[in-house]
């Protein structure tokens, strides 16, 4: 039997970044501006290669993508109370960030592809008379971006993208997190720059990146940022925007910054160990897998498939059963939030009832994290035990029909 791997071991911090964290230690100035001067340090300079990397004019550090995401709704102009459109696969983090600053969610149905609905898009904007859309890029499944932004633009629709699972991922040439007003990545252990926590938000908008800067907590020293709109637009927001202490650490950034040359290794690694294990799946019985359009360059540090024939109890079996095996399976369906788990039946005020064919798929919808490094043989025992389990299950559920 190949022996299966931590399914939690995080992608690994390199010499060189643990080596500029130990000398920030040493030198004991771990805040990231210097009120008698200073170039910003590490998160400045992560600022500026991190907008290069996605090719976009600003990038703003903060403390998490959940803070990000914050930022871009307030920036966005998003006021208590009103109603922001929003994908009904994600993480809470995104509803979260709608909780914490007061918006209403209007829940936007999904494909069996796990992407947002464009058709149901267009009836729930009309209806609801939303003006932003929360686009989460869920598990790193992308939708036709440009299609998208095309219905967004005829229907008033600010896009908002949360790229949390989705950095180095690309439509058509195009980086995701480039197609809207704003994009908003994660630096959290099980993304694909490991710094524990951490987030950034990038946008071409000057308007937006004052606001982010000022709100994330500049102070008077925006201009020690990495990439900075010109001191009238600053000085237009510096009055009108609070500071609430968001900004990333220089601890975080040191971390960060030598990780992002080794994202084209990454990607590759997880894309190479998810189709392998996706085209087993796929060939099996009883599995489900998204379609991947040919546009879509992703970069898949975790792999979806649904069991449709399934009820309740099948899953939550096969789930006890995987993991028994040593593959820790995550499952959309369950009747109250397990872990990073969840659906739209355990978001603060979003209403499941709006999006019953998006319940019904998460219903028999699971997930499994990829450690770097795997093995094609340790990919293999992955799927063959995934398969071995369901048929199990099966074959249990028809001697008792």
């Amino acid at each position: 039997m190949t022996d299966l791997p931590d399914p939690d071991r995080p992608p690994e911090i390199p010499p060189e970044a643990i080596a500029a964290a130990n000398a920030l230690l040493a030198s004991g100035r771990l805040h990231r501006y210097a009120e008698q001067g200073g170039t910003g340090g590490p998160v400045s300079e992560l600022e500026r290669e991190f907008a290069r990397l996605l090719g976009c004019r600003y990038a703003v550090a903060v403390n998490s993508c959940g803070a990000a995401l914050f930022l871009a709704l307030k920036a966005a102009g998003v006021r208590p109370g009103d109603p922001v459109l929003m994908n009904a696969f994600t993480l809470g983090p995104v509803p979260g960030a709608l909780d914490h600053i007061g918006a209403r969610p209007v829940l936007v149905e999904i494909t069996e592809d796990l992407t947002i609905d464009m058709a149901d898009l267009r009836i729930k904007a009309q209806a609801s008379g939303a003006r932003v859309l929360m686009l989460s890029h869920m598990r790193g499944h992308l939708c036709n971006l440009p299609a998208l932004a095309t219905l967004c633009a005829a229907l008033g629709l600010t896009l908002i993208e949360d790229c949390a699972h989705t950095l180095g991922a690309s439509w058509d040439g195009q980086q995701a997190g480039t197609f809207g007003q704003a994009g908003c990545f994660s630096f959290q252990s099980g993304k694909h720059v490991n710094t524990g926590e951490g987030g950034m938000l990038v946008t071409d908008d000057a308007d937006i990146a004052a606001q982010a800067i000022l709100h994330s907590g500049s102070y008077m020293l925006h201009g020690q940022n990495g990439t900075v709109p010109a001191p009238e637009v600053m000085a237009r927001w510096q009055p009108r925007c609070g500071n609430y202490s968001m900004r990333m650490s220089a601890l975080v950034a040191a971390l960060a910054l030598p990780q992002l040359a080794l994202l084209p290794a990454r990607v590759a690694d997880w894309n190479a160990s998810h189709d392998r294990i996706a085209a087993r799946l796929g060939a099996a019985a009883g599995f489900a897998l998204p379609h991947r359009p040919r546009a879509e360059a992703y970069a898949q540090s975790s792999l979806q498939f649904r069991l449709p024939g399934f009820a309740s109890a099948q899953m939550q079996a096969f789930c006890v059963a995987a993991r028994a095996g040593g593959i820790w399976v995550k499952w959309f369906g369950t009747d109250q939030p397990e872990g990073y788990s969840s659906n739209p039946a355990h978001w603060h005020g979003a209403e499941a009832s709006d999006v019953p064919r998006a319940c019904e798929i998460q219903a028999t919808l699971c997930d499994i994290r990829l450690p770097l490094g795997l093995s094609e043989p340790q990919c293999d025992a992955i799927a063959d035990l995934l398969i071995a389990t369901a048929s199990t299950i099966t074959e249990d559920r028809h001697a008792k029909a």
